[in-house]
């Protein structure tokens, strides 16, 4: 099992990420954190990157739900999803795969939110 889903897309890099944006809300996601590689990189350590951003997603209900099904759960949220330019004008997504990420957890209640969160997901990507 692939521990994440990817599409590619032939795109401006800000549009791509304005659909992951909407296609995630559409699937009650919200944004919680959008952490910019390049920038912190060049701010950190002088480092050329290329456009590489990590939008931490999180859908309240699930997340709720996985919080009171296993307290520890944290550790694995929010739900990280990828926008990187592979070169100009080609632009890959890629979001966690939960169902890879929750094997090691042993907790049916989880592993049902688990697979919820996976379909939602790879519908955000089929989409795109």
């Amino acid at each position: 099992m692939k521990y994440y889903f990817n599409k590619t897309l032939y795109e401006d890099f800000e549009k791509v990420i304005d659909k992951v944006t909407d296609e995630l809300k559409k699937e009650g996601f919200g944004i919680l954190t959008d952490i910019d590689i390049k920038e912190t990189l060049k701010e950190k350590l002088d480092v050329d990157f290329k456009k590489y951003r990590i939008l931490g997603a999180c859908n309240p209900s699930y997340a709720h739900k996985a919080l009171e099904a296993e307290d520890k759960i944290g550790t694995m949220l929010p739900c990280n999803v990828i926008v990187q330019e592979i070169e100009e004008g080609v632009i890959e997504v890629a979001a966690v795969n939960p169902m890879a990420s929750m094997q090691a957890v042993d907790n049916e209640i989880l592993a049902e939110i688990a697979s919820d969160i996976t379909t939602k997901l790879e519908n955000v990507i089929e989409k795109l």
